[in-house]
């Protein structure tokens, strides 16, 4: 009699435990997986920067209201065997995104990516400008690194800076990326363009790579017209031979602190080791970020006897072999413009 009584309360029982535990599971799911409640259609964006650990960035998600809890995004990432493979970057969250989402996406690194272009020709503080008004680096720090012994011994730089070894190009970054890695992406870039053939051909013309690359910032900023780089190059390769210097404008530039867009013949009398007009020979280091062409340009100048030129204004220039013949297209082209 007893035993027949108790076997409706037991059944009664596990259908209560059952339903319990269905419920449960239902809202462990739905706290796990369910989208976080929005008061607004707007995405939410989340910076996770190198080196930080899930609990941060259950914290960082959390303040930013992408998910519910920050125990159960790290109990997912756990379980997932993912919570030490989080990667950096910056994220944008939709809203309506199920946990599982979010944490997929941090795992594979769907981060929002900035292409940005770096133009030939720029010089260090201009790249650290660009990617700083970007939001990508702090500009003081991006140049200090430029500076550091150990960047310069890794990327085999012999000189005080990677001013000219940063290549212009277009790459593609994520917030979060660090400045030291954004300098690695560009210093490396350099390596491929500048490779073992290039090496071999500045070692033929009894050139080291530095004195490569500083030639090549200047023609870079002298050129304009493709054609005209080796051109250019040839000049300053004739005036180093015979000892004269190079009186290159954008070295002058590059030495002085202020400039108020107009170069002065008192610009040209400032004492400073990039003037060209006061010093033989090539200035200390690159002014400028080269691209491959004004590489090319150095390492492989025009056959000619050129030693002067001349701006016509429109983006080409006027050789001459003389200082008469150059004295008249200066007469022709620049005072006479002037006036």
């Amino acid at each position: 009699m007893s035993a027949t009584a108790s076997t409706p309360w037991r059944s009664q029982r596990t259908l209560a435990l059952a339903f319990c535990l269905l419920m449960g599971g239902g809202l462990a799911w739905y706290v796990l997986s369910g989208p976080v409640p929005s008061t607004d259609e707007a995405a939410r964006a989340v910076v996770i920067r190198p080196q930080t650990g899930a609990f941060d960035i259950a914290n960082a998600l959390k303040e930013a209201h992408v998910i519910r809890s920050r125990a159960a995004f790290l109990v997912v990432a756990a379980a997932r065997g993912t919570q030490r493979r989080l990667l950096a970057g910056e994220y944008e969250f939709a809203p309506g995104l199920s946990l599982l989402e979010v944490v997929r996406r941090i795992e594979q690194g769907k981060g929002l990516v900035h292409q940005v272009t770096i133009p030939e020709g720029y010089a260090a503080g201009q790249i650290a400008e660009l990617l700083h008004e970007k939001g990508l680096v702090d500009q003081k720090r991006f140049m200090a690194l430029l500076q550091d012994r150990r960047l310069l011994q890794r990327y085999g730089v012999d000189g005080p800076s990677l001013e000219g070894y940063l290549f212009p190009d277009t790459y593609r970054l994520v917030r979060g990326l660090d400045e030291e890695a954004i300098i690695r992406l560009m210093a490396q870039r350099f390596a491929e363009v500048f490779g073992p053939v290039e090496r071999a051909r500045a070692m033929a013309l009894k050139m080291s790579v530095a004195e490569i690359v500083t030639l090549a910032s200047l023609i870079e900023r002298e050129a304009k017209a493709d054609e005209e780089r080796p051109l250019i190059s040839a000049v300053f390769y004739n005036r180093l031979r015979l000892g004269m210097p190079l009186q290159s404008d954008p070295t002058v530039l590059y030495g002085l602190s202020r400039f108020n867009g107009k170069l002065t013949r008192a610009n040209l009398r400032v004492p400073s080791p990039y003037n060209t007009y006061l010093h033989r020979g090539l200035p200390p280091g690159p002014i400028a970020s080269p691209g491959r062409a004004s590489v090319m340009a150095a390492l492989y100048p025009a056959s000619s006897r050129y030693l002067y030129f001349v701006s016509r204004n429109d983006g080409t220039h006027v050789f001459s072999n003389t200082l008469r013949e150059h004295d008249a297209m200066v007469r022709r082209y620049q005072i006479r413009r002037a006036g």
